[in-house]
């Protein structure tokens, strides 16, 4: 293993250059070989774990649920909070900020960025937990894609540019996570779940940071400060790919529902629009079967 770690760490130091000397020895920093192991093993239980429980009664989790969810809000809440504390206290510039003019607030930044590609490790929970509930509908290519790339992409921004120009989309995806775990927390109750109505809005508020998130990196590339270029070219295209990958989500989820329910409506077959449509169609249906029977 050490053979290996020391082969990656040489090619990836010709490859991006020198690393980032505030990281060094920091926990699961050192190697990228763990990470890539976390990242394969994860994508292992995602292909094997629904074969597993095929045959087998989903857990409710409904517990553990509850809690995981609260800490992940909790986590997202403080590091949001800190992200945008440390950019106050830095003077971050937010058309363009290099990776060593903030000063302390720098290693402000770097230790909760760390916190942050730590988080992604915690997150495959989210998989693990749709497995053991057997809800394989909600295992998809966006989900899977999304989970399994970001802990590899945080894993090389901590060891080359760990703070700077890196801390705006972290900031936006730990404010939109704090809603949507907890909007995850609380359907985990029951009760809570005909008072949630927001979902469909965290979706928008994805969309729109991924927005936001090419524009203030699109402002380092046009007014370009120290901060690598080449990381500010690969972080639009990575967004550009959640972009797409959302979009189509967001139609197949919520615009193709609700033309469904429309068409319903319109032939009269719905009972969800109002009470009356279901009771006169329970009526006619009654009435039908009393006259085959005298019949």
């Amino acid at each position: 293993m050490e053979v290996l770690d020391k082969t990656i760490n040489s090619y990836l130091d010709v490859w991006l250059g020198p690393r980032d000397p505030r990281v060094k020895g920091w926990l699961l920093l050192e190697n990228y070989t763990p990470t890539f192991i976390f990242s394969a093993l994860y994508l292992l239980i995602v292909c094997l774990g629904p074969k597993y429980m095929r045959n087998k009664q989903p857990f409710s989790c409904r517990g553990i649920l509850v809690v995981y969810n609260l800490g992940l809000t909790l986590l997202s809440l403080y590091m949001f909070y800190e992200l945008v504390t440390g950019v106050w206290e830095g003077g971050y510039n937010f058309f363009c900020q290099d990776t060593h003019s903030g000063g302390e607030a720098d290693m402000k930044i770097i230790r909760v960025l760390w916190w942050y590609y730590f988080s992604k490790l915690i997150e495959f929970m989210d998989t693990f937990f749709f497995i053991l509930r057997k809800n394989n509908h909600q295992i998809t290519v966006l989900h899977v894609y999304h989970h399994a790339t970001m802990l590899n992409i945080w894993w090389f921004v901590m060891n080359w540019v760990p703070c700077g120009h890196s801390y705006f989309g972290a900031t936006l995806n730990s404010f939109i996570h704090v809603l949507m775990y907890s909007y995850y927390g609380l359907s985990a109750v029951p009760a809570m779940r005909p008072y949630l109505w927001w979902k469909k809005y965290i979706t928008q508020g994805q969309l729109t940071q991924f927005v936001l998130t090419i524009f203030q990196t699109s402002c380092g590339v046009v007014w370009p400060c120290a901060f690598p270029q080449g990381w500010l070219y690969f972080q639009i295209s990575y967004m550009i790919s959640l972009i797409i990958l959302f979009t189509n989500f967001y139609i197949q989820t919520y615009n193709k529902k609700a033309s469904s329910r429309r068409k319903e409506y319109q032939n009269g077959s719905t009972a969800t629009v109002n009470g009356y449509t279901n009771s006169f169609s329970s009526l006619e249906n009654n009435v039908k079967q009393r006259k085959q029977r005298k019949d």
